[in-house]
């Protein structure tokens, strides 16, 4: 199985540090927003959208590529990482992904260090994020949405 990832990661590199994690199984390309890199989605299983969490969503760019570059129907995961919890973080990309029909396969989020606007103020938050057992937990995801028996995989009623 080969799935994309469209990603934006920057300040600390938090979401690519948990991608990067996730590649070490196999079968994942990854590809920042911020570039120009052709990808032929067509010839990936499935594709992902991470991001940093920017003022409580997807950063725009992401969303964007999301609009432009989903294929109907194509299915879907999301990977993000943010300083502090709070609910309704992708609501806005699975927003995109059902408008297109895009089956969703899950979705992982951990903290993320964070010096973002008012918290360089103050050193940041989430320091040390992502943790050695948050990156073996993004790797645990990505090795249960391609698990043969996974509802919802591509091939998978």
């Amino acid at each position: 199985m080969k799935a994309a990832v469209f990603y934006y990661s920057r300040h600390h590199g938090n979401t690519r540090k948990v991608l990067e994690a996730m590649a070490r199984e196999g079968g994942l390309t990854l590809v920042d927003v911020t570039g120009h890199q052709a990808v032929r989605l067509e010839e990936y299983d499935c594709v992902g959208f991470a991001s940093g969490i920017y003022y409580g969503k997807f950063q725009e760019k992401v969303l964007q590529c999301a609009r432009q570059r989903l294929p109907e129907g194509k299915a879907v995961f999301f990977v993000f990482t943010y300083g502090a919890r709070r609910p309704g973080y992708t609501a806005a990309i699975r927003r995109i992904a059902r408008e297109k029909n895009c089956p969703v396969l899950g979705e992982y989020g951990c903290k993320g260090y964070d010096t973002f606007g008012p918290f360089r103020l103050v050193g940041g938050i989430a320091k040390g994020h992502p943790d050695g057992r948050e990156l073996e937990a993004a790797r645990a995801f990505y090795r249960k949405i391609w698990a043969p028996e996974a509802p919802g995989k591509p091939g998978r009623p």
